[in-house]
């Protein structure tokens, strides 16, 4: 059987590391992420915490397949440090991750070399402090409804496990779910015909 392509592995908890290279400080973070959103928030979090580094280097990777990706130097020489934090974590096989590096200079240049491998252990050190946890890749279903289909509707959610994200039963029934990615052909196919419905 082959294996399903919305399942993905990352990391169970926030982590922080700390290593350092001839008087430069490298503090890395690594945060379980799910949206550029959240991405944002972290970052901009991260350097008003440490307004007085001198670089906050960045990569992450959004979607199990690994296409949604970023990687950033913030100033340091190119693909110095976000790409060696990028490679980390895809030779770690993970997704739905975001690694930080926040740098303090110690004065002493490390040269691209030595950047690159401060950049890399920081990240390997972040990522190796939480436990990996393989998770399924799930897609926001908003079913808009009348009452009569309520019970045939609930028996689905029921079926194939949905997670109800929320609710409201007013004039007309609206459900959020989450439904697993490679299950959402089959859902939308049996609500055709009962509910209107929007992937948010």
């Amino acid at each position: 059987m082959a294996e399903a392509t919305d399942t993905y592995r990352t990391i169970a908890a926030p982590t922080q590391s700390l290593y350092k290279e001839k008087g430069s400080k490298f503090i890395g973070f690594a945060y379980p992420v799910d949206t550029e959103d959240e991405v944002k928030q972290i970052l901009s979090q991260l350097r008003k915490t440490y307004f007085d580094a001198r670089h906050c280097c960045y990569a992450y990777i959004l979607d199990a397949q690994g296409t949604t990706y970023r990687a950033n130097d913030d100033g340091e020489p190119n693909h110095s440090a976000g790409d060696p934090i990028l490679g980390q974590i895809r030779s770690a096989s993970l997704s739905h991750i975001l690694v930080v590096v926040v740098r303090y200079f110690g004065g002493i240049k490390l040269g691209v070399s030595g950047l690159i491998q401060a950049y890399k252990t920081a990240t390997a050190e972040a990522i190796t402090q939480s436990a990996i946890v393989e998770k399924v890749e799930t897609t926001t279903l908003q079913v808009n409804f009348g009452y009569e289909h309520m019970n045939a509707i609930m028996s689905l959610v029921k079926e194939y496990h949905l997670e109800i994200k929320e609710q409201d039963f007013n004039l007309r029934c609206r459900l959020q779910v989450a439904v697993r990615k490679t299950l959402v052909p089959v859902i939308t196919g049996k609500l055709s015909g009962m509910a209107t419905f929007d992937l948010i």
